[in-house]
């Protein structure tokens, strides 16, 4: 099969890398260097939509798969899918499901799913009020850019001071852009928290392996909130009839609200997840594979996922996807100073790894001959064991064959 994957960073490589094991014919745009050892890389930018349509005519695949949010909210999928591609990834309508929190959330509430207590706002003296009114009954306050914000757009409030803080930084200071432009202040619900990948064709779905993600950059879960520092899989706490339950009170009933709707699904629905007093609570949904949580999934599968991904695209019946007994641990090491400021261009050294580990790659560029750092992310060592343990024992050895200045990374993914 011929695949085109748009994207350049670890959740694109590791679904590379995956469609590169079964043996199919990797195209990707733009890639990254380390996509580049396992897929045919052309230099396009994912907002390049001229380019990227021209790129897939001469190509002719069997399948599209478009990666980051941004495309998708966009509408790159319907742009492809009216050429006549067949195209892994939802359309522009389903996508506000991730594009915009309050049209998430006021779908949740249609369709009776469990999720915290909320409301929008865009007025920051209206959001103030709200705040200190929650705060003052004893409810704290989680404050999210209601746009996608790359993972950092929610803030889990410790103090009315910080919720403030939180609110003028969105809706005065502008610091988020438009994705900040609207807010939405939920109540802050206390429990554990899984993310649940579901391949969706229609009113078809299959669940993925759960992972667990570490959202905060340090370690003990410290510190500012990340687009995700590591993940482990399988999760031992998330039970089959655990994830079978979820899909009965957060999958089906958001995908039979946007048929209502008759808005088509065909792509994978991110469901965050929290168990909180046997409850799972819906924490937001996302329209595309998580990154780091891919990088770890994909190494949990056999044969069949890009099969899987293609009746998808074509609406069809989901064939079954092996899973593997294996563990898998994913550690992210980024540069010095992410989520904040952080510096670009430090050359990045990749030795030799033992046997399953996989370096998958995210913030990196090639200056002339040499690698060199791009992203706050840079890479993810992810590394296949008997169990955790093993897994994860290999993953840190795995981080001694990476060297560049200023990396950081936390110690306690798996743990």
């Amino acid at each position: 099969m011929k695949i085109c994957v748009i994207g350049s960073g670890g959740r694109e490589h590791a679904l590379c890398w995956k469609f590169d094991q079964e043996g199919h014919d990797v195209f990707c745009a733009p890639g990254n260097p380390g996509i580049a050892e396992v897929a045919k890389v052309v230099q396009h930018a994912v907002h390049d939509r001229k380019a990227i349509l021209d790129w897939a005519n001469e190509v002719k695949p069997d399948l599209v798969v478009v990666g980051p949010e941004d495309p998708l909210i966009a509408g790159m999928a319907d742009m492809f899918r009216e050429n006549g591609f067949a195209v892994f990834g939802p359309g522009q309508a389903a996508a506000r499901l991730e594009g915009s929190k309050a049209f998430s959330k006021d779908m949740m509430k249609r369709a009776g799913i469990p999720t915290a207590k909320y409301q929008s706002f865009s007025d920051p003296v209206a959001a103030r009020d709200y705040a200190s009114a929650e705060f003052a009954a004893g409810r704290p306050v989680v404050v999210k850019a209601s746009g996608a914000a790359l993972g950092k757009g929610a803030i889990v409030c410790d103090s009315l001071e910080e919720a403030h803080a939180s609110i003028d930084s969105m809706l005065v200071a502008m610091e988020l852009g438009e994705a900040g432009r609207t807010i939405v202040l939920e109540e802050r619900l206390e429990g554990k928290e899984f993310s649940l990948l579901t391949l969706v064709s229609g009113s078809e779905i299959l669940s993925l392996p759960v992972a667990q993600d570490y959202k905060r950059i340090g370690d003990g879960d410290e510190g500012a909130n990340t687009g995700g520092m590591g993940t482990f899989s399988p999760v031992d706490w998330v039970s089959a009839d655990l994830v079978r339950e979820t899909e009965e009170a957060v999958v089906r009933p958001i995908l039979s609200s946007l048929a209502d709707l008759d808005i088509d699904y065909r792509g994978v629905l991110f469901s965050g997840v929290m168990l909180s007093d046997g409850v799972p609570y819906c924490l937001e949904y996302n329209v595309r594979f998580g990154d780091p949580e891919t990088q770890s999934v994909v190494r949990r599968l056999g044969d069949g996922f890009a099969d899987a991904l293609l009746a998808c695209a074509r609406g069809e019946a989901i064939p079954a996807i092996e899973v593997l007994s294996e563990a898998v641990c994913t550690v992210v090491i980024a540069s010095g100073g992410y989520p904040g400021e952080y510096e670009k261009g430090h050359a990045i050294e990749i030795r030799e790894v033992m046997d399953g580990v996989e370096i998958f790659h995210a913030g990196t560029r090639m200056s002339g001959e040499e690698l060199t750092t791009i992203g706050g992310r840079v890479v993810a060592v992810s590394a296949t064991g008997l169990d955790g343990e093993d897994a994860r024992a290999k993953a840190y050895a795995g981080i001694g064959a990476v060297r560049f200045e200023g990396m950081q990374y936390r110690k306690d993914i798996g743990l």
